[in-house]
C-alpha cells in the first residue's frame, strides 16, 4: 500500500506538470465528462469493431433499433414499434419518421438492409456476423454457399419498414437489435471514403453524439449531435482519453481529470470506504482458451489437466475486487447459471490426465507460451496460474504479452497455444455467451467445433419451454467446459468504480453499457479537460 501512494503522488505530479497545456485548460460554459479508454479503438466501424473499448465509443455516437431499459429489456429506440408473426419467425419493424444522420440526411430501412448485408458480406470479413445467422440465408450468405444477397431475409418494404425473416423463432431476437453490429450504415459514404469512412471528417452518425476529434493513441472527443432525434443530451463533449495504465488513470481520477475510472486489485483495500466507490454485478466471464491445432493442447486430457490444476477459489483473493470463482460459462445472474458445471480443482486427477496423455511430470511438452493483452491484472492473473501449472503440473509456461490491437490480429492469424479473453454480455440471454464457442461464431479463437454443440445452441434458441431450453444449456456447457475442454473459465469478473460525485445519471448496469445521453454535470466553477 505504501508503495501504491508514493506511485500515485509520483504520477499526479507528472499529471500536473507534463498532461499536455492544452488539456490543463478549464472549460466554464460547457459540461463536459471524461473517462479513459484502457486502449486505442482498433476501429469504429460498427461491422468490424470486437472489442469492448471499440464498442464504449460507438454506442455513444449511433443507436439501432431498439435500446435497453433500466431493466435490460429492449424498447423501441430507431424502430418506433415492430409486430412479429404468430409463428415467431417474421419481424417487421416500423421506423420513426423523424430520425436524421448527423449530415442531416434520413435514416431510413434501407439503411438498415445495407448495414446488415454489409455485415454478412465475406468481403467485410465480420467477426460478428453469426450474431444476424438466426435470419433467413444469413449464414448460407456469409459462408459463400449461395452469391445473392437479395436472398437474405432482411428487406426495406420502403423507407420506414423493414421486415427480417428469421430461419426459425429465436426468443431473444429483439435483443440482437440493440448491439451495435446491427446498427444502420450509410452506404454512400462507405462506398465514396472507403476504410477512411471513420475519420472524424468523414463519420456521420445518428446518436446523441458525434465525434469531433480523434487524435490517436491520446483522446477521442465527442460533442452533442444537433440532428439527435431526442431530446439534446444534458453534456455537451465527452472525452475520452487512451489511458492504458490502471494507475494512471486513478490518479487523473484523484486529481479532477477524469470523472469515472476502474480500480486497479491493488487499490481496491483502500478506496472500498470511499464515497465515490461503486460495486456492481457484472455479466462478464474471464477465460483461457486452448488452440486446438497446437500441441500439446490437441489432447483433450491435456486441456482437462491444465483446467483441474487450477483453484479458482484463490483469484478473487488476489483481485479483491467481489469476483466469483468459476467453472462454467454462462455468468452468475443469467438465465441457465450453473456454478455445478465444470472441472473443479483436482491436482491429483490432472497430473495423472497428463501422464495418461504422455506427459508424466511435465516430461516431453513442448515449449507452452500463455499470451495476454497487456494490462496490469491480466499479468497478475497470467503469474498467479503460471505458478500453480508449475506447482500443481510440474509444467513451466511462459508468459507473452502485447498490445491490445497486437494481440488481436495475433489471435486471429496465429492463435497462441493459450489465450485470455474476456466476453461481456452483448444481449442479456445466455445464447450470447454459448453461441460464442459454435463452429461458426467468427469470435471462437480456439479452432474447436463440436456438432452436437452447435445443435444444442441452435435449439436452445427457438426453445421456449424454460425447463427444455435450460437442459439444452446444462449440457451444452458440460461439452464445452468438461467433456472436450476447449476453454477452462476462471472467474465472472464485478465492477469496482469511483464516478465523481459531480456527475448525475451515469447507470451502472450488469452488461456495462455506458450511455451518456442523460449523463448531467453539477454546475461548477470550471473542468479541467
Amino acid at each position: 500500500m505504501k508503495a501504491l501512494l508514493i506511485s500515485l503522488l509520483f504520477i499526479g505530479l507528472v499529471a500536473s506538470f507534463l498532461w499536455p497545456s492544452a488539456d490543463r485548460g478549464t472549460v466554464e460554459s460547457e459540461a463536459v465528462f471524461r473517462m479513459n479508454l484502457t486502449a486505442e479503438p482498433p476501429t469504429l466501424d460498427w461491422a468490424l469493431a470486437t472489442d469492448n473499448v471499440s464498442i464504449r465509443v460507438i454506442e455513444n455516437l449511433m443507436e439501432g433499433l431498439t435500446a435497453y431499459d433500466a431493466a435490460l429489456r429492449p424498447q423501441p429506440a430507431i424502430a418506433a414499434r415492430w409486430t412479429v408473426s404468430g409463428d415467431g419467425r417474421i419481424y417487421t419493424f416500423h421506423l420513426r419518421p423523424d430520425v436524421y444522420w448527423s449530415d442531416g440526411k434520413q435514416v431510413t430501412a434501407h439503411d438498415f438492409e445495407y448495414a446488415w448485408k454489409r455485415l454478412l458480406n465475406p468481403a467485410t470479413a465480420s467477426e460478428y456476423a453469426y450474431f444476424l445467422y438466426d435470419v433467413e440465408n444469413a449464414a448460407a450468405y456469409n459462408t459463400g454457399r449461395i452469391k445473392d444477397a437479395d436472398l437474405v431475409g432482411v428487406k426495406a418494404l420502403h423507407d420506414l419498414t423493414l421486415r427480417v425473416d428469421l430461419k426459425k423463432q429465436a426468443v431473444y431476437f429483439p435483443s440482437v437489435t440493440t448491439f451495435t453490429a446491427t446498427f444502420p450504415q450509410r452506404k454512400d459514404l462507405i462506398e465514396r471514403y472507403g476504410d477512411r469512412w471513420t475519420e472524424p471528417a468523414h463519420l456521420v452518425t445518428l446518436g446523441a453524439f458525434r465525434l469531433e476529434e480523434w487524435r490517436h493513441e491520446y483522446r477521442l472527443t465527442l460533442v452533442a449531435n444537433e440532428h439527435y432525434y431526442g431530446d439534446r443530451p444534458a453534456l455537451d463533449r465527452v472525452i475520452f482519453y487512451v489511458v492504458s495504465e490502471e494507475t494512471t488513470a486513478l490518479t487523473l481520477y484523484e486529481t479532477g481529470y477524469l470523472d469515472r475510472v476502474t480500480l486497479p486489485p491493488i487499490a481496491i483495500p483502500r478506496y472500498k470506504t470511499h464515497p465515490d466507490y461503486v460495486r456492481a454485478p457484472f455479466l462478464r466471464g474471464y477465460y483461457y482458451g486452448f488452440n486446438l491445432d497446437k500441441a500439446p493442447f490437441d489432447k483433450v486430457k491435456v486441456r482437462q489437466a491444465f483446467s483441474m490444476a487450477i483453484d479458482r477459489e484463490e483469484i478473487p483473493k488476489i483481485l479483491k475486487g467481489g469476483e466469483i470463482p468459476a467453472t462454467s460459462w454462462i455468468p452468475q445472474g443469467m438465465f441457465a447459471h450453473n456454478p455445478e458445471i465444470g472441472l473443479a480443482f483436482n491436482p491429483e486427477k490432472a497430473r495423472r490426465f497428463l501422464a495418461e496423455a504422455g506427459y508424466k511430470n511435465g516430461a516431453g511438452l513442448p515449449p507452452i507460451t500463455l499470451a495476454f493483452n497487456t494490462d496490469p491484472t491480466n499479468r497478475m492473473i497470467a503469474e498467479h496460474i503460471q505458478a500453480q501449472w508449475k506447482k500443481n503440473l510440474g509444467v513451466t509456461v511462459l508468459l507473452d504479452n502485447m498490445e491490445w490491437k497486437v494481440y488481436l490480429q495475433q489471435l486471429r492469424e496465429d492463435t497462441p497455444q493459450v489465450f485470455r479473453l474476456g466476453w461481456g454480455a452483448d444481449y442479456p440471454d445466455p445464447d450470447n455467451f454459448m453461441n460464442l464457442f459454435t463452429s461458426t461464431s467468427g469470435n471462437n479463437n480456439t479452432h474447436w467445433g463440436n456438432a452436437e454443440y452447435d445443435r444444442f445452441i441452435s435449439d436452445a434458441a427457438s426453445e421456449g419451454d424454460p425447463s427444455k431450453r435450460l437442459a439444452l444449456y446444462d449440457a451444452a456447457q458440460r461439452i464445452l467446459t468438461e467433456t472436450d475442454v476447449p476453454i477452462m473459465p476462471l472467474f465472472f469478473a464485478a465492477q469496482n468504480l469511483l464516478i465523481s460525485p459531480e456527475i448525475e445519471g451515469l447507470e451502472v448496469n450488469a452488461m456495462d453499457l455506458i450511455h451518456l445521453k442523460k449523463v448531467k454535470r453539477k454546475p461548477s466553477n470550471k473542468v479541467q479537460s
